[in-house]
């Protein structure tokens, strides 16, 4: 029997000896997540096909114990929610030359100086995950034993960067970063340089100084990004050149803050968008902000306060007929006035005619033009007729 792959989630190891390992010389996937393993033998044999090592929600202490030497080909290695704090320890992983993937989320990793000793020697990983761990500090170039990097999740992790240059500068092929609820100072200008290929990029629950993104923001240096969340970022308003830069956009998302419509001139130069408005403080949307949501191919306004007198009428008009492009019409609702709280904007009916107070003004100054005519008429005769 040839087996490639074995997974042994549950089971506990009476004895942890390099004897168990034995028959697992073909192996190319290992799952030992929940083994209650608390250090892996120092000398095994025969693991050299090894691709692939799940080793989640054990009880290393220290990174370097799973004596990772044994697994000279691994592409692959997770060590997820170990069931103790985990120390990276320095250069665990320098054997694994071959390594593109590494998973080290939920752990509770702590580093005041984080990552270059650490992932030693990490020439070919290709994607990196340090989520939901402790403070990280992270100096300039945190990264340059990982130039191949492609994905760097650092999610719910707090982020300290304790240099002015970019700790990312090093990282000309990453495409997607993940920087959401990791409290970083988005007043560094140069926090994102030496991004040149960076596709995606979430700043989810960082807050700006004052709630605005200023024309000289930290997004100026990441022309080449498609995709930005901004959402629960307590953004009060948008600089309407905040954007400029980044004319390949097809995705954002500034959900879940406090903008008004004044923030929509941001996007005037993007056409295409999927655009995420929801539950932020939009009320009247002017009637020369409308083109701007023409141009965009998705757009979600729901739990936002809308104006539904006819002081809106425009864009009621406007949303009615735009129902293919917009998302989220069952939770897009009236919130003015008092009659129409509640009641779907697709349901709405307005009648924005002139009003029986209009008629009478109107009324009146059609009599007034008219006698004033008539006296002018008189005037001019009586005029005419006196130089005769």
């Amino acid at each position: 029997m040839s087996v490639e792959s074995i997974n042994l989630q549950k089971h506990r190891f009476l004895d942890v000896s390099p004897a168990l390992f034995q028959c697992f010389t073909r192996l190319q996937e290992l799952d030992l997540t929940g083994t209650h393993l608390e250090e892996l033998p120092s000398e095994m044999e025969g693991m050299n096909l090894l691709k692939k090592l799940v080793l989640n929600a054990n009880h290393f202490d220290q990174l370097c114990q799973i004596n990772a030497a044994n697994f000279p080909s691994l592409t692959h290695l997770c060590i997820r929610g170990n069931r103790k704090k985990l120390h990276l320890g320095a250069a665990c992983l320098e054997k694994l030359e071959h390594l593109q993937k590494l998973d080290l989320s939920h752990n509770d990793i702590e580093a005041s100086d984080c990552c270059n000793l650490q992932l030693k020697n990490l020439l070919h990983l290709q994607s990196l995950n340090l989520s939901y761990n402790m403070p990280l500090g992270l100096q300039s170039q945190a990264f340059k034993e990982c130039p191949q990097l492609e994905v760097l999740d650092l999610a719910f992790t707090h982020l300290h960067v304790t240099a002015p240059q970019s700790p990312f500068q090093n990282l000309p092929l990453l495409q997607v970063l993940n920087l959401s609820h990791c409290l970083v100072d988005t007043n560094n200008q140069h926090l994102l340089a030496g991004l040149p290929d960076l596709r995606y990029l979430n700043l989810q629950g960082n807050r700006f100084q004052d709630g605005s993104i200023q024309k000289t923001s930290l997004l100026q240096t990441v022309g080449s990004l498609e995709s930005l969340i901004l959402s629960s970022c307590e953004l009060l308003s948008i600089d309407q050149q905040a954007f400029r830069s980044l004319g390949n956009m097809s995705h954002v998302d500034l959900s879940q803050n406090s903008l008004t419509w004044n923030s929509i001139n941001a996007l005037r130069h993007l056409k295409g968008l999927y655009l995420n408005l929801a539950a932020n403080s939009i009320g009247i949307v002017p009637p020369h902000l409308l083109p701007i949501l023409s141009q965009q191919s998705s757009i979600n306004l729901s739990h936002n306060p809308l104006d539904c007198t006819c002081s809106n009428i425009h864009f009621l008009t406007w949303y009615k007929e735009n129902l293919q492009k917009l998302e989220g019409v069952e939770e897009t609702v009236c919130a003015n006035p008092d009659s129409l709280r509640g009641v779907k904007l697709a349901d709405v009916k307005l009648s924005c005619g002139i009003t029986a107070v209009g008629i009478f003004f109107l009324v009146v100054f059609l009599l007034l033009l008219i006698i004033l005519l008539v006296f002018a008429v008189k005037f001019l005769l009586r005029w005419k007729y006196q130089h005769i």
